[in-house]
Protein backbone atom coordinates (compact mmCIF):
# COMPACT_ATOMS: atom_id res chain seq x y z
CA UNK A 1 0.00 0.00 0.00
CA UNK A 2 1.91 3.41 -1.01
CA UNK A 3 4.67 1.92 -1.27
CA UNK A 4 6.32 3.73 -4.31
CA UNK A 5 4.60 6.86 -2.72
CA UNK A 6 6.18 6.16 0.72
CA UNK A 7 9.92 5.83 -0.89
CA UNK A 8 9.84 8.92 -3.11
CA UNK A 9 9.12 10.66 0.05
CA UNK A 10 11.80 9.42 1.99
CA UNK A 11 14.30 9.87 -0.92
CA UNK A 12 12.81 13.91 -0.28
CA UNK A 13 13.55 13.78 2.99
CA UNK A 14 17.05 12.89 2.43
CA UNK A 15 17.63 15.47 0.62
CA UNK A 16 17.60 17.46 3.74
CA UNK A 17 19.16 15.62 6.06
CA UNK A 18 21.94 15.58 3.48
CA UNK A 19 22.96 18.95 3.91
CA UNK A 20 24.94 20.09 7.09
CA UNK A 21 22.94 23.46 7.67
CA UNK A 22 18.93 23.83 7.02
CA UNK A 23 18.52 26.59 4.30
CA UNK A 24 15.25 28.33 2.78
CA UNK A 25 17.04 26.83 -0.36
CA UNK A 26 17.15 23.18 0.29
CA UNK A 27 14.35 23.20 2.35
CA UNK A 28 12.80 24.46 -1.19
CA UNK A 29 14.39 21.63 -3.10
CA UNK A 30 12.94 18.67 -0.55
CA UNK A 31 9.73 20.22 -0.87
CA UNK A 32 9.96 20.37 -4.77
CA UNK A 33 10.75 16.76 -4.21
CA UNK A 34 7.89 16.06 -2.38
CA UNK A 35 5.77 17.51 -5.51
CA UNK A 36 6.92 15.34 -7.60
CA UNK A 37 6.59 12.59 -5.55
CA UNK A 38 2.74 13.72 -5.23
CA UNK A 39 2.29 14.31 -8.97
CA UNK A 40 4.12 11.01 -9.42
CA UNK A 41 1.31 9.16 -7.61
CA UNK A 42 -1.52 10.30 -9.22
CA UNK A 43 -2.50 13.59 -7.25
CA UNK A 44 -3.74 16.19 -8.99
CA UNK A 45 -1.15 19.03 -9.86
CA UNK A 46 -3.47 22.44 -7.97
CA UNK A 47 -3.48 20.11 -5.31
CA UNK A 48 0.20 18.71 -4.64
CA UNK A 49 0.81 22.61 -5.80
CA UNK A 50 -1.51 23.67 -2.65
CA UNK A 51 0.36 21.13 -0.81
CA UNK A 52 3.59 22.29 -1.04
CA UNK A 53 2.95 25.58 -0.86
CA UNK A 54 1.06 24.77 2.56
CA UNK A 55 4.17 22.76 4.37
CA UNK A 56 6.47 25.59 3.30
CA UNK A 57 4.49 28.59 4.79
CA UNK A 58 4.56 26.47 7.93
CA UNK A 59 7.80 25.49 7.62
CA UNK A 60 9.49 28.71 7.65
CA UNK A 61 6.48 29.79 10.26
CA UNK A 62 7.73 27.47 12.73
CA UNK A 63 11.12 28.46 12.48
CA UNK A 64 12.45 24.92 10.77
CA UNK A 65 16.16 26.35 9.84
CA UNK A 66 16.66 27.64 13.28
CA UNK A 67 15.20 23.69 14.99
CA UNK A 68 17.49 21.37 16.77
CA UNK A 69 15.88 18.94 14.78
CA UNK A 70 14.78 20.42 11.57
CA UNK A 71 14.36 17.43 9.26
CA UNK A 72 11.99 15.87 12.52
CA UNK A 73 9.74 18.85 12.25
CA UNK A 74 9.53 19.33 8.87
CA UNK A 75 8.26 15.23 8.37
CA UNK A 76 5.80 16.34 11.14
CA UNK A 77 4.54 19.20 9.05
CA UNK A 78 3.88 17.24 6.13
CA UNK A 79 2.21 14.39 8.06
CA UNK A 80 -0.02 16.92 9.77
CA UNK A 81 -0.58 18.19 6.25
CA UNK A 82 -1.52 15.10 4.78
CA UNK A 83 -3.39 14.10 7.69
CA UNK A 84 -5.78 17.40 6.62
CA UNK A 85 -5.61 16.33 2.95
CA UNK A 86 -7.03 13.55 3.44
CA UNK A 87 -10.03 14.56 6.18
CA UNK A 88 -8.07 15.53 9.59
CA UNK A 89 -10.72 12.64 11.39
CA UNK A 90 -12.37 9.08 10.39
CA UNK A 91 -16.04 10.16 9.60
CA UNK A 92 -18.46 7.58 11.34
CA UNK A 93 -21.18 6.06 9.62
CA UNK A 94 -25.14 7.58 9.85
CA UNK A 95 -27.23 4.39 11.59
CA UNK A 96 -30.05 6.51 12.88
CA UNK A 97 -33.37 5.65 11.26
CA UNK A 98 -35.19 1.64 11.99
CA UNK A 99 -34.36 0.19 9.69
CA UNK A 100 -30.88 2.45 8.07
CA UNK A 101 -30.62 2.33 4.61
CA UNK A 102 -26.90 2.48 2.84
CA UNK A 103 -27.14 2.90 -0.63
CA UNK A 104 -24.41 2.31 -2.63
CA UNK A 105 -22.79 3.91 -6.17
CA UNK A 106 -20.48 3.59 -8.41
CA UNK A 107 -19.37 2.03 -11.60
CA UNK A 108 -19.58 -1.29 -12.90
CA UNK A 109 -16.48 -3.11 -11.36
CA UNK A 110 -15.33 -0.99 -8.56
CA UNK A 111 -16.16 -3.68 -6.20
CA UNK A 112 -19.64 -2.77 -5.19
CA UNK A 113 -21.00 -6.12 -4.28
CA UNK A 114 -17.99 -7.56 -2.36
CA UNK A 115 -18.03 -4.27 -0.33
CA UNK A 116 -21.61 -4.51 -0.14
CA UNK A 117 -20.62 -7.83 1.99
CA UNK A 118 -17.82 -6.56 3.78
CA UNK A 119 -20.01 -3.42 5.17
CA UNK A 120 -22.78 -6.50 6.24
CA UNK A 121 -19.99 -8.52 7.78
CA UNK A 122 -18.08 -5.20 9.33
CA UNK A 123 -22.02 -4.10 10.87
CA UNK A 124 -23.29 -7.15 11.98
CA UNK A 125 -19.79 -8.62 14.01
CA UNK A 126 -18.78 -5.02 15.08
CA UNK A 127 -21.89 -3.20 15.71
CA UNK A 128 -24.43 -6.10 16.36
CA UNK A 129 -26.50 -5.20 13.37
CA UNK A 130 -28.87 -7.37 12.16
CA UNK A 131 -28.27 -6.53 8.13
CA UNK A 132 -30.28 -7.47 4.75
CA UNK A 133 -28.56 -7.28 1.50
CA UNK A 134 -30.53 -6.25 -1.39
CA UNK A 135 -29.60 -6.90 -4.98
CA UNK A 136 -30.89 -4.48 -7.01
CA UNK A 137 -28.74 -4.54 -9.95
CA UNK A 138 -30.77 -5.83 -12.78
CA UNK A 139 -28.66 -5.73 -15.43
CA UNK A 140 -25.45 -7.76 -14.80
CA UNK A 141 -27.00 -11.69 -15.13
CA UNK A 142 -24.37 -12.86 -12.74
CA UNK A 143 -24.81 -9.90 -9.99
CA UNK A 144 -27.73 -11.30 -7.83
CA UNK A 145 -26.33 -14.63 -8.06
CA UNK A 146 -22.73 -13.01 -7.03
CA UNK A 147 -24.62 -11.13 -4.18
CA UNK A 148 -26.17 -14.42 -2.98
CA UNK A 149 -23.04 -16.32 -2.52
CA UNK A 150 -21.59 -13.30 -0.42
CA UNK A 151 -24.64 -13.52 1.69
CA UNK A 152 -24.23 -17.36 2.14
CA UNK A 153 -20.34 -16.83 3.09
CA UNK A 154 -20.69 -13.92 5.45
CA UNK A 155 -24.42 -15.48 7.21
CA UNK A 156 -26.54 -12.06 5.96
CA UNK A 157 -29.64 -12.59 4.18
CA UNK A 158 -29.88 -11.55 0.73
CA UNK A 159 -33.59 -9.64 -0.88
CA UNK A 160 -34.26 -10.48 -4.24
CA UNK A 161 -36.76 -10.37 -7.25
CA UNK A 162 -35.78 -11.80 -10.15
CA UNK A 163 -38.98 -11.64 -11.91
CA UNK A 164 -39.17 -7.64 -11.01
CA UNK A 165 -36.94 -5.68 -13.73
CA UNK A 166 -37.48 -2.44 -11.73
CA UNK A 167 -34.76 -1.52 -8.69
CA UNK A 168 -36.88 1.25 -7.62
CA UNK A 169 -39.50 -1.55 -7.03
CA UNK A 170 -36.92 -3.93 -5.55
CA UNK A 171 -35.63 -1.19 -3.33
CA UNK A 172 -39.12 -0.22 -1.61
CA UNK A 173 -39.89 -4.15 -1.39
CA UNK A 174 -36.80 -4.80 0.02
CA UNK A 175 -37.69 -2.03 2.55
CA UNK A 176 -40.86 -3.86 3.62
CA UNK A 177 -39.39 -6.91 4.25
CA UNK A 178 -36.61 -5.82 6.17
CA UNK A 179 -39.36 -4.02 8.87
CA UNK A 180 -40.93 -7.08 8.70
CA UNK A 181 -37.88 -9.64 9.45
CA UNK A 182 -36.93 -6.92 12.22
CA UNK A 183 -33.75 -5.98 10.19
CA UNK A 184 -31.46 -2.97 11.18
CA UNK A 185 -30.17 -2.24 8.31
CA UNK A 186 -30.87 -2.28 4.37
CA UNK A 187 -27.23 -2.64 1.93
CA UNK A 188 -28.74 -1.86 -1.41
CA UNK A 189 -25.94 -3.06 -4.16
CA UNK A 190 -27.32 -0.95 -7.08
CA UNK A 191 -26.46 -1.52 -10.88
CA UNK A 192 -22.64 0.37 -12.48
CA UNK A 193 -21.54 0.74 -15.65
CA UNK A 194 -18.21 0.85 -17.84
CA UNK A 195 -18.38 4.81 -17.41
CA UNK A 196 -20.99 7.08 -16.50
CA UNK A 197 -23.74 7.74 -17.95
CA UNK A 198 -27.16 9.71 -18.03
CA UNK A 199 -29.33 6.54 -17.57
CA UNK A 200 -27.22 5.16 -14.66
CA UNK A 201 -27.55 8.71 -12.73
CA UNK A 202 -31.42 8.72 -13.19
CA UNK A 203 -31.61 5.36 -12.40
CA UNK A 204 -29.74 5.58 -8.98
CA UNK A 205 -31.68 8.90 -8.24
CA UNK A 206 -34.99 7.13 -8.55
CA UNK A 207 -33.95 4.58 -6.40
CA UNK A 208 -32.40 7.63 -3.45
CA UNK A 209 -35.49 9.41 -4.04
CA UNK A 210 -37.65 5.93 -3.70
CA UNK A 211 -35.80 4.90 -0.08
CA UNK A 212 -34.13 8.04 0.93
CA UNK A 213 -31.09 6.67 2.27
CA UNK A 214 -29.55 7.47 5.91
CA UNK A 215 -26.21 6.98 4.03
CA UNK A 216 -25.52 7.13 0.41
CA UNK A 217 -21.75 5.71 -0.38
CA UNK A 218 -19.59 6.02 -3.64
CA UNK A 219 -17.13 2.96 -4.09
CA UNK A 220 -14.64 3.01 -6.36
CA UNK A 221 -11.21 1.19 -7.21
CA UNK A 222 -8.35 2.89 -5.59
CA UNK A 223 -5.95 1.72 -8.57
CA UNK A 224 -7.79 3.92 -11.22
CA UNK A 225 -6.00 6.87 -9.80
CA UNK A 226 -7.03 10.55 -10.94
CA UNK A 227 -9.76 8.60 -12.87
CA UNK A 228 -11.18 7.62 -9.95
CA UNK A 229 -11.41 11.24 -8.38
CA UNK A 230 -12.72 12.54 -11.85
CA UNK A 231 -15.91 9.77 -11.25
CA UNK A 232 -16.35 10.45 -7.82
CA UNK A 233 -16.67 14.30 -8.85
CA UNK A 234 -19.29 13.56 -11.59
CA UNK A 235 -21.17 10.91 -9.06
CA UNK A 236 -21.12 14.03 -6.26
CA UNK A 237 -22.53 16.89 -8.40
CA UNK A 238 -25.78 14.57 -9.27
CA UNK A 239 -26.02 12.65 -6.50
CA UNK A 240 -24.54 14.00 -3.48
CA UNK A 241 -23.19 11.46 -1.72
CA UNK A 242 -22.01 11.11 1.70
CA UNK A 243 -19.06 9.49 1.93
CA UNK A 244 -16.31 7.78 -0.25
CA UNK A 245 -15.22 3.88 -0.09
CA UNK A 246 -11.65 3.34 -1.74
CA UNK A 247 -11.69 -0.92 -2.68
CA UNK A 248 -8.12 -2.30 -3.74
CA UNK A 249 -6.04 0.03 -1.76
CA UNK A 250 -3.75 -3.10 -0.70
CA UNK A 251 -3.07 -3.52 -4.20
CA UNK A 252 -2.28 0.69 -5.08
CA UNK A 253 1.74 1.46 -4.43
CA UNK A 254 0.89 5.31 -5.44
CA UNK A 255 -1.96 6.67 -3.50
CA UNK A 256 -3.51 9.08 -5.95
CA UNK A 257 -6.72 8.49 -5.23
CA UNK A 258 -6.73 8.67 -1.15
CA UNK A 259 -4.98 11.74 -1.14
CA UNK A 260 -7.01 13.87 -4.09
CA UNK A 261 -10.34 12.49 -3.49
CA UNK A 262 -11.44 14.20 -0.40
CA UNK A 263 -10.56 17.93 -1.47
CA UNK A 264 -11.95 17.44 -5.24
CA UNK A 265 -15.70 16.30 -3.65
CA UNK A 266 -15.36 17.68 -0.18
CA UNK A 267 -17.15 14.24 1.56
CA UNK A 268 -14.92 11.97 3.75
CA UNK A 269 -13.67 8.65 2.76
CA UNK A 270 -15.29 6.53 5.12
CA UNK A 271 -13.96 2.86 4.79
CA UNK A 272 -10.90 1.12 2.85
CA UNK A 273 -11.00 -2.13 1.12
CA UNK A 274 -7.67 -4.06 2.35
CA UNK A 275 -7.77 -7.28 0.74
CA UNK A 276 -10.13 -9.93 -0.88
CA UNK A 277 -11.41 -11.81 2.35
CA UNK A 278 -14.63 -10.52 3.49
CA UNK A 279 -12.90 -9.32 6.89
CA UNK A 280 -10.31 -7.05 4.65
CA UNK A 281 -12.69 -3.79 5.54
CA UNK A 282 -10.86 -0.87 7.60
CA UNK A 283 -12.75 2.68 8.60
CA UNK A 284 -10.37 5.34 7.38
CA UNK A 285 -8.14 7.02 9.86
CA UNK A 286 -6.41 9.94 7.81
CA UNK A 287 -3.99 10.75 10.42
CA UNK A 288 -2.76 6.68 11.13
CA UNK A 289 -2.71 6.63 7.18
CA UNK A 290 -0.76 9.86 7.20
CA UNK A 291 1.89 7.86 9.49
CA UNK A 292 2.34 4.75 6.84
CA UNK A 293 2.55 6.92 4.02
CA UNK A 294 5.88 8.73 5.83
CA UNK A 295 7.31 4.92 7.00
CA UNK A 296 6.02 5.56 10.44
CA UNK A 297 3.69 2.06 11.06
CA UNK A 298 0.04 1.89 12.78
CA UNK A 299 0.37 0.52 15.46
CA UNK A 300 -3.08 1.40 16.79
CA UNK A 301 -4.91 -0.63 13.55
CA UNK A 302 -2.29 -3.27 14.37
CA UNK A 303 -3.55 -3.67 18.55
CA UNK A 304 -6.94 -3.41 16.48
CA UNK A 305 -6.75 -6.22 14.66
CA UNK A 306 -5.25 -8.30 17.24
CA UNK A 307 -7.90 -7.78 19.69
CA UNK A 308 -10.67 -8.48 16.61
CA UNK A 309 -9.24 -12.22 16.28
CA UNK A 310 -7.47 -12.98 19.44
CA UNK A 311 -9.62 -14.84 21.99
CA UNK A 312 -9.01 -14.17 25.66
CA UNK A 313 -9.92 -17.45 27.04
CA UNK A 314 -7.80 -18.92 24.66
CA UNK A 315 -5.17 -16.66 25.21
CA UNK A 316 -5.64 -17.58 28.98
CA UNK A 317 -5.07 -21.23 28.12
CA UNK A 318 -2.30 -20.71 26.32
CA UNK A 319 -0.71 -18.48 28.60
CA UNK A 320 -0.88 -21.37 31.28
CA UNK A 321 0.14 -24.02 28.82
CA UNK A 322 3.41 -21.78 28.46
CA UNK A 323 3.45 -21.33 31.94
CA UNK A 324 3.58 -25.25 32.65
CA UNK A 325 6.08 -25.98 29.64
CA UNK A 326 3.02 -27.90 27.82
CA UNK A 327 2.81 -25.62 24.41
CA UNK A 328 2.31 -28.21 21.92
CA UNK A 329 1.45 -27.77 18.32
CA UNK A 330 -2.21 -27.47 17.99
CA UNK A 331 -1.33 -24.37 20.17
CA UNK A 332 0.91 -23.20 17.46
CA UNK A 333 -1.17 -23.92 14.53
CA UNK A 334 -4.03 -21.44 16.21
CA UNK A 335 -1.94 -19.18 17.20
CA UNK A 336 -0.69 -18.80 13.11
CA UNK A 337 -4.52 -19.43 12.13
CA UNK A 338 -5.31 -16.22 14.28
CA UNK A 339 -2.61 -13.74 12.47
CA UNK A 340 -3.39 -15.25 9.19
CA UNK A 341 -7.29 -13.63 10.00
CA UNK A 342 -5.32 -10.45 10.80
CA UNK A 343 -5.26 -9.68 6.74
CA UNK A 344 -2.29 -9.58 4.43
CA UNK A 345 0.84 -10.04 5.52
CA UNK A 346 2.93 -7.07 3.86
CA UNK A 347 -0.21 -5.25 4.89
CA UNK A 348 0.57 -6.04 8.20
CA UNK A 349 4.78 -5.48 8.27
CA UNK A 350 3.34 -1.98 6.98
CA UNK A 351 2.10 -1.39 10.39
CA UNK A 352 4.92 -2.01 12.46
CA UNK A 353 7.40 1.54 12.28
CA UNK A 354 10.28 0.96 10.11
CA UNK A 355 9.20 -2.64 8.59
CA UNK A 356 7.60 -1.27 5.76
CA UNK A 357 11.08 0.40 4.74
CA UNK A 358 12.92 -2.75 5.02
CA UNK A 359 10.72 -4.81 3.56
CA UNK A 360 9.92 -2.78 0.26
CA UNK A 361 11.72 -4.94 -2.14
CA UNK A 362 10.16 -8.87 -0.48
CA UNK A 363 7.38 -10.41 -1.51
CA UNK A 364 5.98 -11.60 1.35
CA UNK A 365 3.74 -14.81 0.25
CA UNK A 366 0.42 -14.50 1.97
CA UNK A 367 0.78 -18.50 1.86
CA UNK A 368 3.97 -18.83 4.29
CA UNK A 369 2.31 -20.45 6.50
CA UNK A 370 0.99 -23.62 4.27
CA UNK A 371 3.99 -26.03 4.26
CA UNK A 372 3.97 -25.17 8.62
CA UNK A 373 0.21 -25.82 8.40
CA UNK A 374 0.99 -29.05 6.20
CA UNK A 375 3.47 -30.10 8.42
CA UNK A 376 1.46 -30.43 11.46
CA UNK A 377 -1.10 -31.59 9.86
CA UNK A 378 0.91 -34.56 9.10
CA UNK A 379 1.66 -35.51 13.00
CA UNK A 380 -0.54 -37.26 14.85
CA UNK A 381 -2.28 -36.14 18.07
CA UNK A 382 -0.16 -37.11 20.51
CA UNK A 383 3.17 -35.67 18.42
CA UNK A 384 1.33 -32.23 18.08
CA UNK A 385 0.97 -32.28 21.97
CA UNK A 386 4.38 -34.01 23.03
CA UNK A 387 6.84 -32.28 20.25
CA UNK A 388 9.70 -34.20 22.53
CA UNK A 389 7.97 -37.58 21.05
CA UNK A 390 9.61 -35.95 17.57
CA UNK A 391 12.77 -38.45 16.21
CA UNK A 392 14.07 -39.19 13.53
CA UNK A 393 11.50 -41.88 11.87
CA UNK A 394 8.70 -40.03 12.95
CA UNK A 395 10.22 -36.90 11.26
CA UNK A 396 11.00 -38.82 8.07
CA UNK A 397 7.32 -40.18 8.19
CA UNK A 398 5.83 -36.69 8.66
CA UNK A 399 8.34 -35.00 6.02
CA UNK A 400 6.56 -37.83 3.62
CA UNK A 401 2.89 -37.01 4.81
CA UNK A 402 3.18 -33.46 3.94
CA UNK A 403 5.35 -33.47 0.77
CA UNK A 404 7.73 -31.73 2.61
CA UNK A 405 11.96 -32.08 2.94
CA UNK A 406 13.08 -33.08 6.31
CA UNK A 407 15.41 -30.27 5.99
CA UNK A 408 12.24 -28.69 6.36
CA UNK A 409 10.53 -30.66 9.26
CA UNK A 410 13.76 -30.07 11.05
CA UNK A 411 13.81 -26.40 10.74
CA UNK A 412 10.14 -25.84 11.54
CA UNK A 413 10.84 -27.87 14.72
CA UNK A 414 13.43 -25.67 15.05
CA UNK A 415 11.48 -22.62 15.04
CA UNK A 416 8.60 -23.86 17.76
CA UNK A 417 11.53 -24.75 20.07
CA UNK A 418 13.09 -21.40 19.61
CA UNK A 419 9.40 -19.68 19.64
CA UNK A 420 8.29 -21.53 22.65
CA UNK A 421 11.38 -20.99 24.09
CA UNK A 422 11.15 -17.05 23.43
CA UNK A 423 7.24 -17.00 24.62
CA UNK A 424 7.90 -18.22 28.03
CA UNK A 425 10.77 -15.42 28.32
CA UNK A 426 8.60 -13.05 27.43
CA UNK A 427 5.80 -14.16 30.14
CA UNK A 428 8.12 -11.97 32.57
CA UNK A 429 9.02 -8.85 32.97
CA UNK A 430 9.15 -6.27 30.03
CA UNK A 431 8.27 -9.13 27.43
CA UNK A 432 4.41 -9.08 29.02
CA UNK A 433 2.90 -6.31 27.78
CA UNK A 434 4.02 -7.55 24.35
CA UNK A 435 2.86 -10.48 24.90
CA UNK A 436 -0.57 -9.46 25.41
CA UNK A 437 -0.62 -7.08 23.04
CA UNK A 438 -0.31 -10.15 20.28
CA UNK A 439 -2.57 -12.20 22.69
CA UNK A 440 -5.41 -9.30 22.10
CA UNK A 441 -4.88 -8.47 26.12
CA UNK A 442 -3.95 -5.27 25.58
CA UNK A 443 -6.30 -2.07 25.37
CA UNK A 444 -4.52 0.77 23.25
Amino acid sequence: MFDSLSTKLDKAFQVLKGHGKITEINVAETLKEVRRALLDADVNFKIAKDFTNSVKEKALGQDVLTSLQPGQLLVKIVKDELTTLMGSEAAGINLQSKPSVILMSGLQGSGKTTFSGKLALYLKNKKSKRPLLVAADVYRPAAIDQLEVVGTQIGVPVFTDREQQNPVAIAQAALTQAKKDNHDIVIIDTAGRLAVDQVLMEEIKAIHEAVTPDETLFVVDAMTGQDAVNTAKAFNDLLNFDGVVLTKLDGDTRGGAALSIRSVVEKPIKFIGTGEKMEALDVFYPDRMADRILGMGDVVSLVERAQEQFDEEQARLINKKIAQNQFGFDDFLTQIQQVKKMGNMKDLMGMIPGAGKMLKDVDIDDDAFKHIEAIIGSMTPQERSTPKLLNHSRKQRIAKGSGRSLEEVNQMIKQFAQMSKMMKMMKSGKGRQMMQLFQGGLRP
